[in-house]
């Protein structure tokens, strides 16, 4: 039966983490701020400093790409490691830098890993294998950790180095390995396994349902002493054909061993008391500052100025996933309604495209800026009164949790880590903080927005909706307890778990 994390694993009867300190390894692609694409760089950005809040020693490793600024993280000399690559060895150079009590570990290889993009080169799964290789050369140095947690298909060859090649070098240290997107595996015909030295056998799933093909987001899953994912809710849809995109047997397998817990967001830097990039800040106790916020981003987005003008909001990846089919079948219905519209992504060009002819046939109503801003993603959050997030699949989502803190009320579709985070005001009149659909229709999208429209004709209505989700505590304290649980069943998993066929 699946279980969740929240459920407390102790050894030998104690919870280990509120007594003895343990050493944490992270292996991802991207960390907030050095390297971001997507929530993964968040996540791996804010979950370490919180566990060093609790008193954990933690390091972060991640490739040194190209783009990131030395000079302006202090980014200096460093130790050189051979990481086994190719039937040779390839010399890495680790420059740390602490921050915030973290270790960050920039992976230097000028070849591979340092290459300007974080994703997008023909040859990425070489790329992350050095990236994987080196990881594990450095987990075997002379002060190994407890605990090494690798994140998505990029570290999913970690697990199973650590395992098959570190056995004895490694007996105590577990390893974890969260799922965050499960839609993008890896999969490549790439002799992966020969370049870091693994056996060239393949998975029995990798034989039936990928031919030829290695999956190094299968490996992470099969190899791992726990897996995770970042909601509950995700963690039970990922066992059906529906959200297993083709692993739902291997994870089947693994469910004794597969937890959820869902993320937090970085309270301090998505604050409206203080976040600087906002027209003013506010608060629960006073929201006077998120009209002038209102009234700043129509005038941004060159849009009539209009407080009981309901302004929607879109910050996000522009790709199937995140429902952009429905927004440009609901959008277009919303603005002929008398609504504005707000958006901000990158993504498809196709709906690139498409979004951007709608914004010339709707240039009064509908504002959109392709690209991404850190700067205004945070006026959006602010200023608009709905935040759209009709995802089709959603694994956490961190959009609706960031519009919770600031006031603006989610409009989403109820699956993964929206299901778990937004309930619906109609359906729960008490403590409702936003509003959900359950069919994936443009119809029950259109509903959901219709539903919030005479919510915020509402005044008092709006106010409590807004003052619910903003005192609603989204922060990683909570998870970050639940993630040592998770680290304590590893370490009592270890040894236990040999890999799955």
């Amino acid at each position: 039966m699946f279980r969740s994390a929240p459920i407390p694993c102790s050894i030998g009867g104690v919870r280990r983490y509120q007594l003895t300190p343990l050493k944490i390894l992270f292996a991802s692609a991207e960390v907030a701020p050095f390297a971001k694409v997507g929530g993964l760089a968040d996540v791996v950005g804010s979950l370490p400093q919180a566990l060093h809040a609790l008193g954990h020693e933690v390091a972060v490793a991640l490739p040194l790409y190209g783009t990131i600024d030395r000079a302006k993280w202090g980014i200096g000399a460093g130790a050189a490691i051979a990481a086994p690559f190719g039937g040779a060895t390839l010399n890495v150079t680790v420059r740390d830098v602490v921050r915030d009590g973290v270790r960050y570990l920039f992976m230097d290889e000028p070849t591979l890993l340092g290459r300007p993009k974080v994703y997008g080169e023909v040859d990425d799964v070489r790329r992350f294998a050095l990236f994987c290789s080196a990881v594990r050369e450095y987990a075997g140095r002379a002060s190994p950790p407890d605990v090494v947690h690798a994140h998505d298909w990029h570290t999913g060859l970690v697990p199973e180095l650590l395992k098959q090649r570190d056995a004895d070098r490694l007996p105590q240290t577990a390893t974890v390995f969260t799922i965050h997107n499960l839609a993008y595996q890896g999969l490549t015909r790439e002799r992966v396994l020969k370049l870091v030295g693994l056996p060239e056998d393949r998975l029995l799933i990798e034989k039936k349902r990928f031919g030829k093909q290695v999956d190094p987001m299968a490996r992470g899953i099969a190899f791992a002493d726990v897996v995770s994912t970042v909601s509950e809710r995700y963690a039970q849809e990922i066992l059906t054909p529906e959200f297993g995109e083709g692993l739902e047997p291997l994870l089947e397998e693994r469910r004794n061993d597969l937890y959820g817990i869902v993320n937090g967001i970085d309270t301090k830097v998505f604050d409206p008391r203080t976040d600087r990039y906002i027209a003013a800040n506010y608060s629960a106790d006073d929201p006077t500052g998120k009209a002038q916020c209102k009234a700043a981003l129509q005038q941004e987005f060159k849009l009539p100025a209009g407080a009981k003008t309901p302004v929607f909001g879109v910050v996000g990846r522009l790709v199937e996933q995140k429902g952009v089919d429905l927004l440009a079948a609901v959008v277009p219905q919303l603005l002929q309604a008398g609504m504005q519209v707000v958006m901000l992504g990158t993504g498809d060009p196709k709906y690139e495209e498409q979004l951007t002819d709608l914004a010339l046939n709707f240039d009064k109503t509908f504002g959109l800026k392709i690209g991404f801003d850190v700067a205004l993603a945070q006026r959006i959050y602010a200023g608009a009164d709905f935040f759209l997030m009709p995802s089709r699949f959603e694994p956490c989502g961190l959009g609706q949790l960031i519009s919770l803190r600031y006031g603006t009320i989610p409009v989403v579709h109820a699956v993964g880590g929206l299901a778990v985070t937004v309930r619906d005001a109609d359906a729960r009149p008490a403590n409702g903080n936003g509003f959900s659909f359950d069919t994936y229709t443009a119809a029950a999208f259109r509903n959901a927005c219709d539903r919030a429209v005479v919510a915020f004709k509402d005044a008092d209505r709006l106010a409590r909706l807004r003052a619910i989700g903003m005192r609603e505590d989204h922060s990683w304290d909570a998870s970050a307890k639940e993630y040592v649980t998770l680290y304590e069943t590893a370490l009592a998993n270890r040894g236990k778990q040999e890999g799955v066929a």
